[in-house]
């Protein structure tokens, strides 16, 4: 198992995923657990079945398209809070999660190194 989640961090650092927008330009998250889940899409249709789970098929969304890569070694960091990926969330079956520890973003912000004290900022 670990082999496996080992080689689908690796395929997410390498490729660009879909990252949605929020009104304000932010992207759309989710707080749960203590740790801010960014929602990123493999592609269109994936993002497509989230906002048909959220009751906004019908609606435009915006999103950017970043490399996985920069999301966790930059964006996750940047938001001064414990932060995951969450992928492909609505497509059962194929929805990932990337915790916020050693081996997935930088020792410095990774809550299982002692990142994010009782308070959660840094």
């Amino acid at each position: 198992m670990r082999r496996e989640f080992t080689a689908l961090l690796g395929e997410f650092r390498r490729t660009a995923v879909l990252l949605p927008l929020s009104d304000d330009g932010l992207p759309l998250a989710g707080d749960f657990g203590g740790v801010r889940w960014l929602y990123t899409f493999s592609d269109e249709a994936a993002l497509a079945r989230f906002a048909a789970a959220r009751g906004a098929a019908d609606q435009e969304w915006a999103y950017e398209r970043v490399l996985g890569a920069r999301l966790l070694d930059a964006v996750a960091p940047a938001l001064r809070v414990p932060c995951g990926m969450a992928v492909d969330v609505a497509s059962p079956g194929d929805e990932l999660l990337l915790p916020p520890i050693s081996g997935v973003v930088p020792d410095a912000v990774a809550v299982d190194a002692g990142a994010y004290g009782e308070g959660n900022e840094q």
